[in-house]
């Protein structure tokens, strides 16, 4: 719980940053319970909170809103991306595939870089597109580390860009087995030939900070190579976090 606000300001950051590092969205007494303030001076400051867009009412919980969201995706277009390059570029020729870095959007997954192989040139790099879930494993990788509540959007954007209803239990299926084994598989969905693998790089609470995704031929991901794929975005996604924690050889550096 953090230390007693001694101002408005101190209340409004303290809502901010709980929500934000919530792993799922809060109701107003559990926000209010461990910000540490009562629940009606809570309300009081969120009600201004929302309305200036930091953070996002849907039904009876709490979200972070589109203010909050710009600075994470500012973020990520400059530190995230400046500390995941060397582990991006090593995994590229450690695999000789096409690795890419996405952040979650409100939508799906938005690729913010990319290290391509010569050989795999042919092979679209689709930076700074934003990829629906039905389609790729980035953003099947990330949604699969939120709880069900905060699924939610992304399966009705998905159904918005044409995956049929009708096929909802299936892609649930996949959100599930993603979470259950730490990967997103997919094979020849969005191009018939393409095949990638995601791994998310998780918070300490089990939030989605960013996912690391190998792109390839499909007819290169056998089960010998697969294997290999998934040791190495182990590898890759633990350098990451540790990177992103402050934690890893060389993180203090100027």
């Amino acid at each position: 719980m953090p230390r007693p606000a001694s101002s408005a300001v101190d209340k409004a950051l303290d809502l901010i940053e709980t929500v934000v590092r919530a792993d799922r969205p809060l109701r107003l007494s559990e926000l209010a319970n461990q910000a540490g303030m009562h629940r009606a001076t809570a309300y009081r400051i969120l009600v201004d909170l929302v309305r200036r867009g930091w953070i996002m009412r849907s039904q009876d919980h709490y979200l972070p809103g589109p203010v909050a969201l710009q600075f994470s995706q500012a973020a990520a277009a400059s530190s995230i991306v400046v500390l995941s390059r060397p582990v991006l570029q090593t995994l590229s020729d450690q695999t000789e595939m096409m690795v890419n870095l996405q952040v979650l959007e409100p939508e799906g997954g938005r690729v913010i870089d990319v290290v391509r192989p010569p050989r795999l040139a042919m092979i679209t790099d689709l930076l700074g597109e934003l990829l629906p879930i039905h389609k790729f494993a980035g953003p099947m990788a990330l949604v699969s580390a939120l709880d069900e509540t905060a699924r939610v959007p992304y399966l009705r954007a998905a159904e918005q860009q044409g995956h049929p209803a009708a096929a909802k239990a299936e892609l649930l299926e996949e959100i599930e087995a993603a979470r259950r084994t730490g990967f997103a598989l997919e094979r020849g969905r969005n191009e018939e030939v393409i095949a990638s693998l995601s791994r998310a790089v998780l918070t300490g609470n089990g939030r989605p900070i960013c996912a690391i995704t190998i792109v390839g031929l499909d007819s290169e991901f056998d089960d010998a190579t697969l294997a290999k794929l998934k040791d190495h975005l182990t590898t890759a996604t633990d350098e990451l976090r540790r990177a992103l924690d402050g934690t890893a050889a060389g993180a203090d550096l100027d």
